[in-house]
Order: structure tokens, then sequence, then C-alpha cells
């Protein structure tokens, strides 16, 4: 048996640190997401289509992911965006403004990309950015 040391190309899970894990699944919630059932006050994770995004008490994903690092400021852009990619272009304005009615702060409004794709960004209660997207088929 061969054994091979190369790092998957699969993302499994993304974790970020969170300062209010119970506003956080609130939040998420309202989005239509369901937490995972070994949600706890500590971690609260949502089952996406291919991953995990999950939320850790800021505390203990420092001490495993950063120990003795500064943490980013509060709701401070950390320089990470996460994207949801819908099937057609015309759903983009629609599920933004559902994301801002559920509580997310606009940041960006949908505009048509250089890229050819349409998208906008909102911000969760503690700053993650999510961006609002249709990138057409390369």
């Amino acid at each position: 048996m061969t054994q091979t040391s190369a790092v998957p190309k699969q993302l499994y899970a993304v974790s970020l640190a969170s300062d209010d894990i119970a506003g956080q699944r609130r939040f998420y919630e309202a989005w239509g997401w369901q937490a995972l059932p070994y949600s706890n006050d500590d971690y609260v994770a949502f089952q996406l289509e291919g991953a995990i995004v999950a939320f850790v008490r800021k505390a203990l994903l420092a001490e495993e992911a950063a120990p003795g690092a500064d943490a980013p400021a509060a709701l401070a852009w950390n320089g990470v965006t996460l994207a949801v990619n819908l099937p057609a272009r015309d759903q983009v304005d629609p599920v933004w403004r559902s994301a801002v009615a559920a509580g997310a702060r606009a940041v960006g409004e949908p505009v048509d990309r250089p890229w050819g794709g349409r998208s906008g960004y909102v911000a969760d209660p503690e700053g993650n950015r999510w961006e609002i997207a249709w990138v057409p088929p390369m």
C-alpha cells in the first residue's frame, strides 16, 4: 500500500472566532440554516453544501490555532470573505435583501462585477463578510 502526504483538495470546515456563540446561532438560524446537533455554548456549526461553517468561542480557537497571537479587533474586517454562489443572476438581489432583513449589515449592495458575475456583501453581527454572488459558468 502506498502512503501519501499530499494535502487533500477538499475543504471540510471553516472555523471563525466568536465572542457571542448564542448570537451567531440566532443570526444564522434567521438565515434559515440549522445548527448541527453537536453545537453547544462554545461552538455552533452549520452544514453547508460541501463544507461546515463553525463559530468557536474566540479564546478556545485562539488556544488551538493562534497561541500567543493578538486577536483581531472586534467587528474589524480580518481580510477574509466567505461566499455563497446562487444558480442565477436574478437571485442575487433578493437573497442579499433577505440576508439584510435577517440582521446582516449591508456592506456593499449587489452590482455587476468586471469578472462577469453579480454580487453584494453583507457582514454578520461579528463583522464576518459574506459575498452573496452569482458566478457565471467559467
